[in-house]
């Protein structure tokens, strides 16, 4: 007890008084990344194909002269991208198709040029022409959420985008990721859908490929989730959840699987300092139906973005990994086996 106090009194140090200190029952990190220059937003985790265990973590820098920066998985800072202006949200895909290889990406919002940029794995280096412009032709667009979606039966890839402000109804854009022809990637807009509260914004973004569903965060309101294939040519809002769980903002989501259809979704709970944790697979039958299973203290604060994957890893992270965004410039890196724990023990 007295270490994860003093834990608590680093964090608190770190991060400023006027944020609300790390519970004492907080789940301690495995791996505290090394502080980047200016303000941590949003992580995604990369699965190296031939050895899991050199995996890494790319995550955001938001300024004006910010960008992606490469971790390893204790948490050393490895390479950092070209200078982006204002990265906010960032997600991987595997295997989009480039002059006829097979090429992993990370795929982050560039608000200040209104832009999604896009890096080959693990090199990080820029496949875009300088970024694609996205919500053209609208006078709300800021992009900031985003995640990428891979349609299981013919590998093609999607990125679905949000922004800081927008109509309700076509708050998100959905674009299909091609090959150039040139070494490049181009997008095209396939769809345009997405409810909003209008209360604050929808920031965090992420798709379950297996199952077919995008959830986001209307800050404030809950978590909307949709069919993520445009090829449905169904927009309907299939479950709002959440809203009775938080005290102000909904924000960064992971998805952890445990089985191809069974896991959970958490969700932060960014002024608590806590993940609330719904099943992924619903309840009682019923895939829509995500009621509350665990409320995980951690020691993040004000966490905007996080990810997950069940992935052995390694020593440290046999079970697979849940990383989060903390304010002090940092992520903090979870063993899945501990949250395991304490979500069993709340659902007994």
């Amino acid at each position: 007890m007295k270490k994860l106090a003093f834990l608590s009194l680093l964090f608190l140090i770190a991060c400023g008084d006027k944020l609300a200190p790390v519970r004492e029952d907080a789940l301690r990190p495995t791996v505290v990344t090394q502080p980047l220059p200016h303000d941590t937003d949003d992580p995604a985790i990369w699965i190296r194909p031939t050895d899991p265990t050199k995996s890494l973590i790319i995550g955001t820098d938001k300024d004006t002269d910010g960008g992606l920066y490469m971790y390893d998985l204790d948490g050393k800072i490895i390479k950092k991208s070209e200078v982006l202006k204002r990265p906010n949200n960032v997600d991987v895909a595997y295997g989009l198709l480039i002059n006829g290889k097979k090429v992993d990406i990370a795929v982050t919002t560039e608000r200040e040029s209104n832009k999604i940029r896009i890096f080959s794995l693990p090199d990080l280096t820029a496949i875009d022409n300088g970024g694609i412009e996205v919500f053209v032709g609208e006078t709300e667009r800021d992009p900031m959420g985003i995640s990428l979606y891979t349609r299981p039966s013919d590998g093609v890839i999607f990125a679905i985008v949000g922004r800081k402000f927008g109509p309700s109804g076509t708050y998100l854009w959905q674009y299909q990721l091609t090959d150039s022809g040139d070494g490049s990637v181009s997008a095209t807009v396939v769809r345009k859908f997405g409810n909003f509260s209008g209360k604050k914004e929808i920031e965090a973004i992420a798709v379950d490929n297996e199952l077919g569903y995008v959830y986001c965060s209307d800050e404030q309101f809950g978590v909307r989730k949709y069919y993520a294939d445009p090829a449905k040519n169904d927009n309907t809002e299939l479950a709002i959840f959440g809203q009775k769980d938080f005290k102000s903002d909904h924000e960064g989501i992971a998805i952890y699987k445990k089985t191809a259809t069974t896991g959970y979704i958490l969700v932060s709970n960014q002024q608590a300092n806590t993940f609330i944790v719904y099943a992924r697979e619903g309840t009682n039958g019923n895939p829509n139906d995500h009621k509350m299973l665990a409320e995980i203290p951690t020691s993040t604060i004000e966490c905007d973005g996080a990810d997950a994957t069940n992935i052995n890893l390694g020593n440290k992270f046999p079970n697979g990994l849940f990383v989060a965004m903390s304010n002090g410039m940092t992520f903090h890196l979870y063993d899945w086996n501990e949250i395991q724990k304490l979500i069993d023990l709340q659902k007994k």
